[in-house]
């Protein structure tokens, strides 16, 4: 797909807002977050990760997702820890739903788990790697959530197109494409800016700053991460005019059981929210 500029009041337009619960995400809305861990380690923690979220979006007034993974099936080693599972994961985010009053994002990686994982989450998330699997494009649309469809390393903006397209054919709920960076060589990742406003002429676009300064299987046995790299790569972000921001975190990312190096402390999400709302609201008036 060939981006062409578009003047504001039709760039405001160019794609329907996407619900999660109370929760709009594009369309001119104002800017989202979603953040929580890679991964739900424990209920203990996810819950209390889930509150503190909850309590910052209220005192800041932010719209917010919650986040976390039941499993992550695409780990560098076979060793590492994947999560809870999809009963027991979907358990803890239904909790965490009700106790907190959060919508929730997870990701799916077969077909099978679409409709299983809808019955809790807001969003169905689609991992970077699979965005090509038409099938499981085909099963999260079914499901009638608005899906999220994570850039691939590999492919470009107006791929993405394709993607939305094969989740559009079967259900309404709406989508979301998100820039997460592309493979420069090995073991290293760099953000195409110009993705943003391409991929914003197919649907409402969300920045992962975490994954955005990942270094896949940089440690070896693991991914590294550059952590001191998420302000910077946020910033532009929200000056480039997302419409929501994604951010890992972790009370702890030294001790996290996945992504701990491109984590987010989350004692620090409320000053790198406020500092990126402003570049935010200062793209908007320009």
């Amino acid at each position: 797909m060939r981006w062409r500029p578009r003047d504001r009041d039709n760039e405001r337009m160019k794609t329907q807002a996407v619900s999660a619960g109370k929760i709009r995400i594009g369309g001119g809305a104002p800017l989202a977050l979603i953040a929580g861990p890679c991964v739900i380690e424990s209920e203990k923690t996810a819950l209390a990760i889930a509150t503190r979220l909850a309590g910052m979006a209220r005192r800041l007034k932010i719209p917010l997702v919650f986040k976390a993974s039941y499993d992550k099936a695409n780990r560098t080693s076979g060793e590492s820890f994947r999560g809870p599972g999809l009963s027991a994961g979907l358990r803890i985010l239904a909790r965490i739903k009700a106790l907190t009053g959060l919508p929730v994002l997870t990701d799916i990686h077969e077909a099978w788990q679409a409709a299983e994982a809808a019955r809790v989450a807001d969003i169905l998330q689609i991992p970077a790697f699979l965005c090509r699997q038409t099938d499981l494009l085909a099963a999260a649309g079914r499901t009638g959530r608005p899906v999220n469809i994570k850039k691939a390393q590999f492919m470009s903006p107006g791929d993405m197109e394709r993607a939305a397209a094969k989740v559009r054919a079967h259900g309404n709920g709406g989508v979301l494409l998100t820039e997460r960076g592309t493979s420069f060589g090995y073991h290293n990742l760099v953000v195409d800016f110009r993705s943003i406003p391409r991929m914003a002429a197919i649907a409402p676009v969300v920045f992962d700053a975490s994954h955005s300064v990942q270094l896949p299987a940089g440690a070896g046995h693991a991914s590294g991460g550059e952590r001191e790299f998420v302000p910077v790569l946020a910033r532009a972000a929200c000056a480039a005019g997302i419409d929501a921001l994604f951010v890992e975190v972790h009370p702890d990312p030294g001790r996290a059981k996945s992504d701990g190096p491109n984590s987010w402390p989350l004692s620090r999400l409320p000053g790198l929210w406020e500092e990126c709302a402003a570049f935010h609201r200062l793209a908007a008036r320009l």
